[in-house]
């Protein structure tokens, strides 16, 4: 969730026109990472929080694509946007970490 508030610091100096665009893209897909872990656990089934962790992992995916956008565009430093992709290898691997148990769960299940 910090990673969220983060991001909202992040674009918020992004140029007003892209308030549409990137901003919304980049502040969607990380509001979705947490979001989709929340909704998958509240499921209470293994197979729909694996799905969800899915997609939240798609999420961070999009996230990184997306950042590497603005640093090309200027609006974010290469300074920020590393330590930003930093996290999210690391919360990819925790996530990764995460669907690898669900996975023999499942198997044994």
């Amino acid at each position: 969730m910090s990673l969220v508030k983060n991001i909202y610091a992040l674009t918020s100096s992004f140029p007003r026109e892209e308030i549409y665009g990137l901003t919304s893209q980049i502040r969607r897909a990380a509001v979705s990472i947490p979001s989709n872990i929340a909704e998958g656990h509240a499921k209470r089934s293994t197979k729909e929080f694996h799905r969800f962790c899915n997609i939240s992992l798609g999420s961070i995916a999009e996230l990184e694509t997306q950042l590497l956008i603005a640093e090309s565009l200027n609006y974010a430093d290469t300074a920020r946007v590393q330590s930003f992709l930093a996290d999210l290898s690391e919360l990819g691997k925790m996530l990764n970490s995460l669907l690898n148990g669900l996975e023999r769960r499942l198997k044994a299940a």
